[in-house]
Parts: C-alpha cells; structure tokens; sequence
C-alpha cells in the first residue's frame, strides 16, 4: 500500500499489530511479548511460537540497537523513493533483544530525507538508537539515528 500524496510505503495494521503502531504514535518502541512465558516476538501475533499461549502483553524497549544489515538500493525504485536515491535500508538488532530485528532507515534527525546520512558512515555492527517521525498516511514510523 502507498500513501497517494507521497508515493511512499505506508503500513498495513492488522490486529495483531496495532498495539506497535499506536505506541509508535506515542513515540514508544514496544515489542510484543508472550504474557506465560515471558518470550518477546516479532513480528506481533496472536499466538506464542514458544508455549502456544494466545495472552500477550508489549514491553518497552530502549530503542538501541545496532546496524545487523543494510542495503542501498539501485533503480527501478518505487517512483516516491527514486528521487531519495542513494538512501539506506537497515536491520537493526535490538541491544535488550538481540533476537528480535527491525528494519527501517538510518537518518540525520528524525525528520530528515531518507538520504540524509552518507553511505560511507553506515557499517554492520554501528550502534544507533530509535527515533519516530510521521510519514505518510498519519502513520508514526520508526527510524534510526546513529550513535556516536
């Protein structure tokens, strides 16, 4: 789905997920977590890989991570990102979940271009913690800023 005034990816929210969204909005970073067996999980589902429980709470994370992978990606581009290019996709690792992985952009300031950052700065293992910016649709999204 795409946000018609900007050409940008915007999130589909399900059930499952739109507890992550509106903490978002809240400029939270919360992960689902299984409320029998304490396992944390994403992306967010009704049901514990681990023990089967369908009860579920979201625990607050730190919003660090660090950079577990990243691409810059080459034309054909989606025509609301074309303009943007060079700019960065990043999974981050989670520091209080190493398990769980996210992934987004690495920027400038929360508000920035997708281009902001130079691509030379961006290598696997760099810390950067999280930051929301709205983007298209209304819709709290987060980002990644990099630690010094």
């Amino acid at each position: 789905m795409t946000d018609s005034d900007t050409g940008y990816l915007t999130p589909v929210i399900d059930e499952d997920g739109a507890p992550f969204w509106s903490y978002a909005a809240q400029g939270q970073l919360r992960v689902q977590a299984c409320a029998s067996c304490d396992e944390l999980r994403f992306p967010p589902r009704p049901c514990c890989p681990h023990c089967q429980s369908f009860d579920s709470t979201w625990r607050r994370m730190s919003g660090r991570g660090r950079i577990w992978s990243y691409v810059l990606p080459h034309p054909p581009l989606l025509p609301g990102y074309a303009e943007q290019a060079p700019y960065n996709a990043v999974v981050v690792e989670l520091a209080d979940a190493p398990h769980i992985r996210l992934v987004g952009n690495v920027v400038a300031a929360p508000d920035a271009p997708l281009n902001s950052v130079d691509p030379a700065r961006l290598r696997i293992g760099a810390p950067v913690r999280v930051a929301f910016t709205v983007a298209g649709g209304g819709f709290a999204v987060p980002r990644w800023l990099l630690e010094r």
